[in-house]
């Protein structure tokens, strides 16, 4: 029996008890993540119109939501085909090297790895940071230049293939099922933290990771830079040194811009400018330090950089949004929303599906999310390519690829 409607919002915030949320087996351990779209979708919609309301303006704009869910989207799809990297490394050393077996339905077992997990991920997020190989993944999260409940959303596919090792200490005495619950908790907190509308909370500001922590962390302002990792308590950033306090209005993004909404590109380009820069720096160990010191060094530079080097923020800067006509944004959003619900019907579906399905689907959406980056952009080959979609599209669907349970989205996909 899956987690009830109030459990499941609930588990947005971490505030399930141990009792209502330990598991003796992994297999047991709802899909939290998967559970809470419907949520991700109220609360979406909750903030658009509380900041309407307080500040007669949209937290965001139509490019840039869609370019954030699409990443979601890109982010998710490797977990259709496999098991969780995190899931797998973490079981196969508590099978082969535990030292000793903490009780799955103890309280202090739940808490214990509850402050675990947390810790881990603050150093697995700092390390992204000062790392460059690792910001070459994590910096999709941080290339938006909006600050909302999309943002969230904004994730790396490539960052689950490094953060898997941190939490290996822990897989030599916690159980993989308490594991497996707090790896999504510890998930679904920080989406609640990414909007504007929160301000402050209180004595709370002092514990918790909050908006106003985390809009600092996102902030390309120099005060603002390689700070507030934490991902549900605050207390390891003000331990280790990484604290700062929101002051200065922030803005939002990379300190360099990608300009881009195709996902594909804001996942991959990184990569290709660490390999420019390997194959330009002369020496071996600066070759190394290209991939393994901090995305701002160069040669005769301190690991992280000179703080000096950090662009200004003047507060006039303009987020990338070129001119796309009013009719394209709708075509978009509507375009979009199909295939939202080809890739929830996906996640519903997989076990039922072939190989082959399976496949051709996770295609179509790469193809129509990279697309439609093209459309967000008004490229002058993205009639070509949206062409080329929707006849893709509507070709596998006339296969019968497509079919879905309920006629009227059958109907949809046709029109």
């Amino acid at each position: 029996m899956g987690p009830t409607a109030g459990q499941q919002l609930r588990a947005l915030f971490y505030v399930l008890s141990p009792g209502e949320s330990s598991f003796r087996t992994v297999e047991e351990v709802p899909d939290y993540v998967e559970k809470s779209i419907p949520f991700f979708i109220a609360f979406i919609v909750l903030e658009f119109a509380v900041s309407w309301v307080q500040q007669h303006k949209l937290p965001g704009r139509i490019n840039d939501g869609i370019s954030s869910l699409s990443l979601g989207i890109l982010s998710r799809l490797p977990d259709v085909l496999f098991r969780s990297v995190d899931l797998v490394s973490y079981i196969y050393v508590w099978n082969n090297y535990k030292l000793f077996e903490l009780p799955w339905d103890s309280p202090w077992t739940w808490y214990l790895t509850f402050l675990g997990v947390d810790f881990a991920y603050y150093w697995f997020h700092r390390i992204s940071h000062e790392v460059n190989i690792l910001w070459a993944a994590h910096q999709v999260h941080h290339s938006s230049e909006d600050y909302n409940l999309f943002t969230a959303l904004r994730q790396s596919f490539l960052q689950r293939y490094t953060s898997w090792m941190f939490n290996l200490p822990m897989a030599l005495f916690i159980p993989p099922s308490v594991f497996a619950v707090h790896l999504q908790f510890n998930l679904l907190y920080q989406f609640w933290i990414h909007t504007e509308v929160v301000t402050n909370i209180g004595p709370l500001e002092w514990i918790l990771n909050t908006p106003s922590h985390h809009r600092v962390h996102h902030g390309r302002n120099p005060y603002c830079i390689d700070k507030n990792y934490g991902g549900t308590l605050i207390i390891w950033d003000r331990i280790f040194g990484t604290f700062e306090a929101e002051d200065a209005k922030v803005v939002y993004g990379l300190t360099h811009p990608v300009n881009s909404f195709e996902p594909i590109l804001l996942q991959l380009r990184p990569l290709a400018h660490i390999w420019n820069t390997f194959w330009a720096t002369p020496g071996f160990w600066n070759k190394l330090s290209v991939i393994f010191k901090g995305p701002g060094w160069g040669p005769g530079k301190p690991r992280l950089g000179l703080p000096e080097e950090i662009p200004a923020v003047t507060g006039n800067e303009v987020p990338f949004n070129p001119s796309v006509p009013v009719y394209l944004n709708c075509y978009a959003v509507v375009h979009f929303a199909v295939v939202m619900e080809l890739y929830i019907d996906l996640l519903a579906t997989v076990t039922t599906l072939s190989q082959e399905n399976i496949l051709l689907r996770i295609g179509i959406i790469i193809l129509s999310l990279t697309s439609f980056g093209f459309l967000m952009e008004n490229r002058p080959k993205a009639g070509i390519l949206e062409i080329i979609r929707c006849s893709v599209f509507l070709g596998v669907y006339k296969l019968g690829y497509l079919r879905n349970q309920l006629s009227l989205l059958d109907y949809a996909y046709e029109t």
